[in-house]
């Protein structure tokens, strides 16, 4: 990061390609900047060298957009990816594949600016969060949260669930949703032993905030909490089951009925 930010940019269109990476360059924040004038090539050149950040067209031949995308969030250290497009409607998806923002051309300088400030943010934050042992007793008890240029801290008792989104998280409160850029593995790794347990592939689950377990029609276990229910593995359903019994009974044991 002290040589600023390694950009590759794509785009199939010639003079917005050129447009993009001239206004990169410019910017104090990136170091280098690689052009790319398809999707295929931009990934055999992620696949062979490291970047921080891509700015990518969405509407391109073959492989679009979306789809690259989608493709390196399955890398083990995925770039922060960054839209630049000339149709709004694409917005929400956009943001659903982990983008950290999403441009529209003409690309003003000032917007590419900010855009830039939320990358590093992003990154700053990631190696905080990179920088602290998992097998430290309070590991991770809150995680830096990028919104709108702003960085805010969850702290791990507010979280009722997490969910899996590619190479992001989705931390689940009961105020709403915050989006981290961290593999759910990782996290599992820190706070398992904080009261939270992996209930299925893609969901990790406070023991704590779970109000009861119930069956569909379909006779598929759900764990039901305040933030909406959580689907249960059929290979984690025994687990979960002993850990809650577990944790009511030492419960109990702190709080015995009729103490006062």
């Amino acid at each position: 990061m002290s040589e600023g930010l390694r950009a590759l940019a794509v785009d199939d269109l010639s003079p917005a390609l050129d447009e993009l990476c001239r206004l990169l360059r410019e910017a104090p924040e990136v170091g280098e900047v690689v052009a790319a004038s398809d999707s295929l090539s931009a990934l055999r050149t992620l696949q062979s060298d490291r970047f921080d950040v891509v700015f990518l067209d969405i509407s391109m031949p073959g492989l679009d957009g979306m789809e690259l995308a989608s493709l390196l969030a399955k890398m083990s250290e995925p770039p922060v990816i960054v839209f630049v497009t000339a149709y709004e409607q694409h917005a929400v998806r956009a943001y659903d594949v982990g983008a950290v923002d999403y441009l529209l051309k003409p690309v003003r300088a000032e917007r590419l600016s900010a855009a830039l400030d939320r990358v590093t943010r992003l990154l700053s934050a990631e190696d905080v969060v990179a920088s602290v042992p998992a097998q430290q007793p309070d590991a991770m008890v809150a995680l830096p949260v990028e919104t709108a240029g702003r960085t805010r801290y969850v702290r791990r008792s507010e979280v009722l669930f997490v969910e899996a989104h590619g190479d992001y998280v989705r931390l689940n409160t009961r105020n709403g949703v915050h989006v981290v850029r961290m593999p759910l593995s990782r996290l599992e790794e820190y706070w398992e032993g904080a009261g939270f347990v992996r209930v299925h592939r893609s969901f990790l689950l406070s023991l704590a905030a779970v109000r009861e377990l119930r069956s569909d029609s379909a006779g598929a276990l759900n764990a039901h909490t305040e933030a909406g229910d959580v689907p249960v593995s059929r290979r984690h359903a025994r687990d979960l089951r002993e850990r809650l019994l577990e944790s009511a009974r030492n419960a109990e044991l702190t709080n015995p009925r009729g103490r006062g």
